[in-house]
């Protein structure tokens, strides 16, 4: 395997990564911030204040994006799979 393979490999996972993590990632910014805001508003200074909404945030975010999200991980797999025998030369 040369070189500019292994980058462009490596390039395309790491890409990938940061595209199937991103929507978790921002319902997780938005989450603590609205929970980051309430808790400023009303003064409550409770640690589970922010940990409970974004656990059931997190829940339902899997639950909306299962679909895509097996998806997107069984093209990548597939795509890896086919690109296989030119990495063997």
């Amino acid at each position: 395997m040369n070189p500019e393979l292994a980058i462009d490999l490596f390039k395309s996972t790491v890409l990938f990564a940061l595209y199937i993590v991103s929507p978790f990632l921002g319902t997780m910014l938005v989450v603590g911030l609205i929970a980051s805001l309430f808790q400023s508003v009303t003064s409550i200074q409770e640690n589970t204040l922010t940990f409970a909404p974004k656990l059931v945030a997190m829940a339902g975010a899997s639950v909306l994006l299962a679909p895509w999200l097996l998806r997107s991980l069984t093209e990548f797999a597939i795509s890896m799979f086919q690109r296989m025998p030119s990495l063997a030369h």
